[in-house]
């Protein structure tokens, strides 16, 4: 199984480069993407919502039903081809989106989290849709510890770093 996480920017591109199929664009509404030709309409998931922890005015905030949806959908995803998820940044709601599904096909949040964590040291998987997965999911807390214990994002300055067109992480097992 192998799980990309990209910026919204990024997307178009590594989903031709990558071979991918399935595809989760969990970002707010007004930047919601159009479905990429490689894509077929019903493999692309939507999740119009901000990258928020609690309410706030003029923005969406993740309910239940978003990531009951989410989880529906990754659920149909076979592991074989590649899973491409992205938000605005590939950070936070991105990461979120690929630990659930990594989760789905592990059954082990722990291991899940550590495979993020290995795979990008920035990785920031949104708490209030971690928390919401954990519920739905039945992991009684276990998610929401796993997603804490991989620690703070750790941001690396290379002062050498040239930006290379279609940068993401890759999360596999």
């Amino acid at each position: 199984m192998t799980i990309y996480i990209s910026s919204l920017a990024d997307m178009p591109a590594l989903v031709r480069r990558l071979g991918v199929r399935d595809l989760v664009s969990i970002i707010q509404p007004d930047a919601q993407p159009p479905t990429p030709t490689e894509v077929d309409a019903e493999r692309h998931h939507r999740c119009p919502v901000h990258d928020i922890v609690e309410p706030r005015a003029g923005e969406v905030l993740p309910r239940p039903d978003h990531i009951a949806d989410l989880i529906a959908f990754l659920g149909t995803w076979n592991g074989r081809a590649p899973l491409l998820t992205h938000c605005h940044a590939g950070v936070s709601r991105s990461s979120a989106v690929a630990l659930i599904a990594h989760v789905l096909q592990t059954g082990n949040p722990t291991t899940s989290a550590k495979a993020l964590r290995q795979a990008s040291n920035y990785a920031s998987p949104n708490r209030h849709i971690v928390a919401l997965a954990d519920s739905i999911m039945g992991f009684n807390g276990a998610l929401v510890a796993a997603r804490e214990n991989m620690g703070a994002p750790i941001w690396v300055t290379d002062p050498d770093f040239t930006k290379e067109p279609g940068r993401f992480t890759t999360l596999a097992v």
